[in-house]
């Protein structure tokens, strides 16, 4: 069992050393309309990091959060019996070694094409940290991720800080959001990950200020999208890139020399997109571009089957033969199951009626926005508007990809959880450019503060 005495000591004196950090750091990374969000906020993580493993230990009885944690205490095991080997298990390239294999053979999650295994080493060195205690792992896998949702947060704010409040609750109050993202899992990092790689593509990209910062956050933030889920970056770098290009284009004062301007930045863009997206993936059994189509096929029908033996939450979008024509052709419907389901009827258990709870609000803001503003006029504020163009191309990519390669609700509501940030923040962006008469006034009265 992962829970154990440790936890039951270590957990509050831990938590009083985080929180005193985050009191430490918060006037350096707050405003006078933010800081009152930023405690709330964490707390709240930290309880969605504590609550993962109470479930998975009590609910489900096992599950990724808990092998992760035995693998993570094997790594701590090797460190007491000798430093070199500890060290070896952590620094290894995930191939055969005599010297670890008394440790690695307990591991069904090493090896040298395992993502799984990124997620291992932080844990260990989590572990060492903090005496081989869940609780105490898991918290630090929380500090590791709001910092990047703060991050996150604190750019779709200066971008448009007349909704600051709203855009709070759509980054840290929704309920898939802060429990999946929260523990000791590989969710929590990528979403704190993805949150970085935002802020330092506007940082560096739309400011223009602390350029090399900027390169070496976003470049720091990468490694463990790369490492992981490289899926979440090929998803997010072709709109990222769209979106610097567009907001550039709209800086050049010169109308013919912005339309002249605006096809070279695009295919600048499309050609820095494919060469991220095939060389980033080169070789990559699991997500190479060559092989993506037959990779999807495998893990949607593993999942599917594993989901009918178990508690029946599996879903079926069509015939899906392998190839990237299909995942095209199936592209609405997994952009519906993965934004809108599932359905309260579809619901089988508490956890996935809470999804369902979830994806119904979603639908229902989403009709809302089209019905006042008129269909034809949101997309055209979309398309016209570079943060709400990034926002949505990012979620339809990635609603694809998710939504095509899982066919199982319980898992979905996992891997969707990236873009729901996103998908809130433009849609309250929308909603807030949509309302002429309050948007000038609220903009220039709350500037000052986000400069």
């Amino acid at each position: 069992m992962a829970l154990g005495l440790n936890d039951l000591f270590l957990t509050p004196l831990y938590l009083a050393l985080f929180y005193g950090l985050a009191y430490a750091v918060r006037p350096r990374v707050t405003n006078v309309y933010t800081r009152p969000y930023f405690i709330p906020a964490l707390t709240l993580k930290f309880i969605g990091a504590i609550s993962v493993g109470l479930i998975y230990t009590f609910y489900y009885s096992g599950g990724d959060t808990i092998n992760y944690y035995n693998h993570a205490s094997l790594v701590y095991q090797a460190f007491g019996d000798s430093f070199p080997i500890g060290w070896k298990l952590l620094t290894t390239n995930g191939y055969p070694d005599p010297a670890i294999s008394k440790y690695t053979s307990q591991m069904f999650w090493f090896g040298h094409d395992s993502n799984e295994y990124f997620i291992v080493r932080v844990a260990g060195v989590c572990a060492l940290l903090d005496f081989d205690t869940y609780t105490v792992t898991a918290l630090i896998f929380a500090l590791l991720s709001f910092s990047g949702i703060w991050a996150m947060y604190m750019t779709f704010a200066k971008i448009r800080p007349a909704i600051y409040k709203q855009l709070g609750i759509a980054v840290f109050f929704i309920p898939s959001v802060f429990f999946w993202g929260s523990g000791l899992m590989k969710d929590s990092l990528c979403l704190g990950a993805l949150g970085w790689v935002f802020y330092a593509f506007y940082r560096g990209a739309i400011e223009k200020r602390n350029i090399l910062r900027a390169l070496l956050i976003g470049g720091l933030a990468a490694v463990p999208l790369v490492a992981t889920k490289i899926y979440i970056l090929l998803a997010f770098l072709p709109p990222a890139l769209l979106w610097v290009f567009n907001e550039n284009s709209a800086r050049i004062r010169n109308p013919t020399l912005r339309i002249a301007a605006r096809p070279l930045l695009l295919g600048i863009g499309g050609v820095l997109g494919f060469f991220a997206a095939t060389h980033l993936t080169a070789g990559d059994a699991r997500f190479d571009v060559d092989k993506i189509g037959a990779r999807s096929k495998i893990t949607a029908d593993y999942l599917y089957e594993v989901s009918q033996k178990q508690e029946g939450s599996g879903y079926k979008l069509g015939e899906l033969d392998g190839s990237i024509g299909s995942i095209i052709k199936l592209g609405p419907q997994a952009i519906v199951v993965t934004l809108f389901r599932p359905f309260i009827w579809e619901a089988r258990n508490p956890v996935m009626l809470l999804s369902a709870l979830e994806a119904a609000y979603f639908l229902f803001f989403t009709l809302r926005i089209f019905y006042r503003n008129g269909f034809f006029r949101t997309l055209r504020l979309i398309a016209s508007t570079p943060i709400l163009t990034l926002c949505f191309v990012f979620v339809l990519v990635f609603a694809v990809a998710v939504g095509t390669s899982t066919s199982n609700f319980g898992t979905l509501v996992r891997y969707k959880i990236p873009l729901i940030p996103f998908y809130m923040c433009g849609l309250l962006i929308t909603e807030s450019m949509s309302q002429p008469q309050r948007k000038q006034a609220a903009v220039k009265a709350l500037r000052p503060a986000w400069r």
